[in-house]
């Protein structure tokens, strides 16, 4: 369900015409809102969503969700954990790479692409969403930077750690310890938001 917020004030004219459709709409379903603005301005359904999706990130309007998670468990299955689960089959997939999958080509490319996002990507990544739950807190360029500059920093860190360890430097322990270390700080982060998500829509409408 969508719902408008302000008036606008300085927002671009394409949006502006958005704006008062959902304006005069009211709050309806996401998909008749969409249905409406891309019969009215002539243009197709994606790109509707687009604009709607754009005045959400400027504040003007918000997604009220008519049935929202009540707990954790629901949280962390419902569509409000979809990254989570994208950072856990990228782990998968690096795994299979590495353990099943033969190491010739074409499947030695698709290791060293998967391998780079494991290594540059993923750990700080788990960390920046553990860091700043909330998605207006940095832009998503702003949150590519960190990802791969706190990536760089954690991943000789974890280097450093294992080499005063028994199992030392190998592929084995650096593969299990990244993705402990990155499934760990990205369930942190499923519950940071969780607690967020709760407070913001939980206590707007007097739930417990």
């Amino acid at each position: 369900m969508a719902k408008h917020n302000s008036t606008y004030n300085s927002l671009e004219e394409d949006l502006e015409e958005v704006y008062s459709i959902i304006k005069q709409s009211g709050e309806r379903d996401l998909d008749w809102i969409i249905s409406k603005v891309s019969e009215k301005l002539k243009i197709k359904k994606y790109e509707a969503a687009r604009r709607i999706y754009r005045l959400r990130e400027h504040g003007f309007i918000d997604f009220i969700d008519p049935d929202p998670p009540r707990n954790l468990h629901r949280y962390f299955f419902s569509t409000y954990s979809t990254w989570f689960w994208l950072i856990a089959l990228a782990v998968f997939l690096i795994f299979m790479m590495i353990y099943v999958l033969p190491g010739s080509p074409p499947f030695i490319y698709l290791r060293y692409i998967l391998g780079s996002i494991f290594i540059l990507y993923l750990p700080g990544s788990s960390l920046i969403e553990l860091l700043y739950p909330k998605p207006g807190e940095l832009s998503q360029l702003e949150r590519l930077a960190l990802s791969i500059g706190l990536s760089l920093a954690l991943v000789p860190l974890v280097g450093l750690i294992l080499n005063y360890t028994p199992w030392g430097i190998r592929l084995d322990p650096v593969f299990t310890s990244l993705s402990l270390l990155t499934i760990g700080l990205a369930g942190g982060a499923v519950y940071r938001k969780f607690t967020i998500f709760k407070l913001r829509i939980y206590e707007e409408r007097g739930l417990k």
